[in-house]
């Protein structure tokens, strides 16, 4: 609205579309600063809201809890750990006869 309402006050000019491009810029900029932080706040809420299950079920692990520090290695380990789980649950139900998707 600002850059429709004052593109003919300064006549479209240089100078007029320098200060529109950077205002946009800026704004860009800080929306997307905006929205980061509200992404790493859930994120972090989430992640307290999982550990929290993971402390309070009996047969959880608890070295579950605060996995997100771990590096991409050991991640990538304990991803193929629980693939292996998924593979050999996903085996148990096709014998045991049931259909599975």
């Amino acid at each position: 609205m600002i850059w429709g309402a004052t593109g003919p006050l300064f006549h479209f000019s240089d100078t007029w579309q320098l200060i529109i491009n950077t205002g946009t810029t800026i704004v860009t900029f800080l929306m997307v600063f905006l929205i980061q932080n509200t992404q790493n706040r859930d994120a972090k809420a989430i992640n307290l809201k999982l550990n929290e299950l993971i402390r309070a079920i009996d047969k959880a692990r608890n070295k579950m809890i605060d996995i997100e520090n771990l590096s991409d290695l050991e991640l990538d380990a304990l991803q193929a750990t629980y693939e292996k789980v998924r593979v050999a649950y996903v085996r148990h139900e096709r014998t045991d006869g049931r259909i599975v998707p």
